[in-house]
């Protein structure tokens, strides 16, 4: 039976570049795969249209809390391969199933897992990342509104009244929330990940995480899924044919942005940085990630 692992992160950490350098592992005709057209059509956790396809109800017609308390039945048949004659079919069945997650592990109404525990997935790869600028970029904010929304323990998207988005509503409890609910949850197995580490050692980062995961993968397969992923590939083909995943496509920008690694120190001020380690600096230090500011983390006025 295929596996199933969540591919989880706060949003603009490197989820989507992984899923990138995953689908390159089976990148035929010698070029990259279309990065609007990668192999999963239900590869995302928070999409609508499984959810509705497998439950036989217009998820339109739900509130979000109805709907939280169904999503862990869809994960689980999902994990059960239910539907592999129909939904999320394709051509060579992997061995493993990446599937992107925003939601922090949080509990339905009910109290069960909202992504069903272990009957949901049989592990999660998180990775995390300084990503302030990313998130102003993607959200067209200003980085001091990024920097609050990462602050924000009651943050969710797709979550707004009177709108029907294509995804589902998704608890993301700030940067250092999200975080933790993943690291601190005792239910599936989990791999960290740093993108700083992913940018500086590709190839030995992306192999870790593939042993993890179960799916078995040659050297060869690896350095190509690595060179067709190249950052300078991804933000050509989106520059020619768009992302299908950027939000809100109509206010320009890219969603494939400068992709390196430490960018917040010629793009944050100090004293952004140290609104940022002062919310955020014991995790911060649980990740290894080096403190820059200097400021005493005391609540800044």
């Amino acid at each position: 039976m295929t596996r199933t692992i969540w591919l989880t992160s706060y949003p603009k950490s490197g989820n989507t570049w992984f899923r990138m350098l995953v689908a390159n592992l089976s990148a035929k005709d010698g070029k990259p795969v279309d990065i609007n057209d990668l192999p999963e059509r239900g590869g995302i956790a928070s999409a609508r249209g499984p959810f509705d396809y497998l439950t036989l109800i217009d998820s339109g017609l739900l509130t979000h809390d109805e709907i939280d308390c169904l999503r862990p039945r869809v994960y689980e048949a999902l994990a059960s391969g239910l539907d592999d004659d129909e939904y999320d079919k394709a051509q060579d069945v992997p061995p493993v199933r990446f599937v992107k997650a925003h939601d922090a592990y949080t509990l339905t109404p009910k109290g069960e897992p909202l992504l069903a525990g272990r009957r949901g997935a049989d592990g999660a790869i998180v990775i995390v990342r300084d990503v302030a600028p990313s998130i102003a970029n993607h959200n067209r904010t200003t980085i001091d509104a990024a920097i609050e929304l990462m602050d924000n323990r009651q943050a969710t998207y797709c979550a707004k009244l009177g709108r029907l988005d294509q995804q589902l509503r998704q608890r993301v409890p700030g940067w250092s929330g999200h975080i933790e609910s993943w690291l601190d949850q005792n239910d599936i197995p989990v791999h960290l990940i740093r993108y700083e580490d992913m940018k500086a050692d590709t190839i030995g980062t992306f192999r870790r995480a593939l042993d993890f995961a179960g799916r078995p993968a040659d050297d060869e397969d690896i350095r190509r899924a690595v060179n067709y992923s190249d950052f300078a590939e991804l933000r050509r083909q989106e520059a020619n044919n768009g992302f299908r995943e950027r939000s809100q496509p109509h206010l320009g920008g890219q969603f494939f942005r400068r992709g390196e690694a430490g960018a917040w120190r010629d793009e944050l001020s100090a004293e952004q940085v140290a609104r940022i380690e002062d919310a955020h600096a014991p995790m911060m230090r649980r990740l290894g990630y080096e403190l820059a500011s200097g400021i005493p983390l005391a609540r800044i006025a």
